[in-house]
């Protein structure tokens, strides 16, 4: 009898659990024989996981938020890997995306539910208005993805009249974890180096201000948004002690949130900023100051 029940217990656990397929192999051409590529760490812990253990850990949780960088082919792929493997272990709620800007939102819409019917656009870009600074290169396949599922797919950001409002007019912040001293210094410097030393001390207020208001709107779109929720946005954007976890705990929902973090092999990653991270393949560095000075 004890051997049975074990023998159902296993089935039960087999019934629950899917093998995932294996991940993407590498894109980019920078990084490929460093230690770290394809390596996955929880950062609590400093184990490494196996991509279906990531994935059994990501399937729990209520919201799940991904950081990337913006033009690293890797990471895109990734991303829609981890869509598919998430869907497969349990149903997904919904999707939203730092790409996606309000004013959008009814194109998506329309688009996904053309696309349901069976008659999807022939040209998504431009049905969509996609925005030309999001690299439709290595954002396309993901996004026809999105389209065809049957979970929303919703926008996470502002729109650039609101971006504008902001910065004319600097709303007051409200909640404890997003608000203290360290959290804006950090966010002060990180806009400071981005933007290389070139902007005036007199508008960085201003640029704080648009940096976490786009943090609490992603904060506020994942709340309202059906569960279990995925958020595709820079890393920047996810990380627990700066961005959106933030604002989801002053808006009380600092519970169920688990953070991957998308990093080129050889950059750091601690604790304190991601749950977990999946080292990639890099991109050649570009030296973005030297155009910003020209």
């Amino acid at each position: 009898m004890r051997i049975l029940l074990l023998c159902l217990f296993s089935l039960l656990a087999a019934c629950q659990s899917h093998d995932v397929t294996p991940p993407p192999a590498a894109i980019a051409s920078q990084g490929r024989d460093h230690a770290d590529l394809g390596m996955i760490r929880e950062l609590a812990t400093g184990r490494t996981l196996t991509p279906q253990e990531l994935v059994e850990r990501l399937a729990g949780a209520t919201r799940v938020l991904v950081g990337e960088q913006h033009d690293n082919p890797d990471h895109h792929a990734l991303q829609l890997w981890l869509l598919r493997e998430l869907a497969r272990q349990r149903p997904q709620g919904s999707l939203l995306m730092e790409m996606l800007n309000p004013d959008q939102q009814a194109k998506v819409d329309a688009a996904q539910a053309a696309t349901r019917a069976g008659q999807p656009p022939a040209d998504p870009y431009q049905a969509l208005s996609w925005q030309a600074n999001w690299d439709w290169g290595v954002y396309g396949a993901l996004v026809t993805y999105a389209l065809r599922q049957p979970y929303p797919l919703l926008s996470a950001n502002l729109d650039r009249a609101q971006i504008m409002q902001i910065y004319k007019q600097r709303p007051t912040l409200t909640g404890e974890a997003s608000t203290t001293p360290q959290v804006r210094a950090t966010l002060l410097e990180d806009i400071r180096e981005s933007h290389c030393g070139l902007l005036p001390e007199t508008q960085m207020p201003a640029m704080l201000a648009v940096q976490q208001q786009r943090d609490r709107r992603m904060a506020e779109r994942l709340l309202a948004a059906p569960t279990p929720a995925v958020l595709l946005a820079g890393a920047f954007h996810v990380r627990k002690d700066l961005g959106v976890p933030l604002h989801l705990k002053d808006l009380g929902a600092g519970e169920g949130n688990a953070v991957l973090v998308l990093a080129e092999a050889g950059k750091t990653v601690s604790a304190e900023s991601a749950d977990y991270v999946w080292y990639t393949a890099a991109q050649p560095e570009q030296d973005h100051c030297a155009k910003l000075r020209r």
